[in-house]
């Protein structure tokens, strides 16, 4: 069995714009696949926001099931300041659980001023946030993979 079909990958998305988050997911999912995992490895998990996608991603990696976390949400730009402490403290939450963790757990957050801009990062293409968010969690494990190799 090649080595990417033994890997078990989780994805934490946030449900909080949904209809831009189902696009990523997909893009995710897909590139996924794509890449060598096996779709029965591939699970998701669902936050409220984007806020809480790194307690969730914290979760999913302290149980010891999973080789990455792949994150995804998006964050659009309103009238107040909410906007900056969300997106923000979520990025900065995820890379703390990867560190802490020492797992691939990627940001695949949008954060846009518009709506329109948020969609066109979320469709079926090469551009989906999701799928690099995806592609960053295979590229840093296949990296890790050839550090531990390189100490033995």
């Amino acid at each position: 069995m090649p080595a990417r079909q033994r890997l078990r990958v989780a994805i934490a998305a946030s449900r909080f714009n949904q209809e831009i988050t189902d696009g990523l997911f997909e893009g995710a999912l897909r590139a996924l696949i794509e890449g060598g995992v096996a779709r029965s490895a591939i699970e998701v998990f669902w936050a409220p926001g984007a806020f809480e996608l790194p307690l969730l991603a914290d979760r999913i990696a302290a149980s010891g099931r999973f080789d990455a976390v792949v994150c995804i949400g998006a964050v659009i730009r309103g009238e107040t300041y909410h906007f900056e402490i969300i997106a923000n403290q979520a990025a900065r939450g995820i890379a703390e659980v990867s560190r802490r963790r020492g797992l691939p757990v990627t940001l695949g957050i949008v954060t846009t001023h518009t709506e329109a801009q948020a969609e066109a990062r979320s469709q079926a293409d090469e551009d989906n946030r999701g799928r690099h968010a995806a592609e960053a969690a295979l590229a840093l494990l296949a990296e890790l993979k050839r550090l531990r190799r390189r100490r033995r």
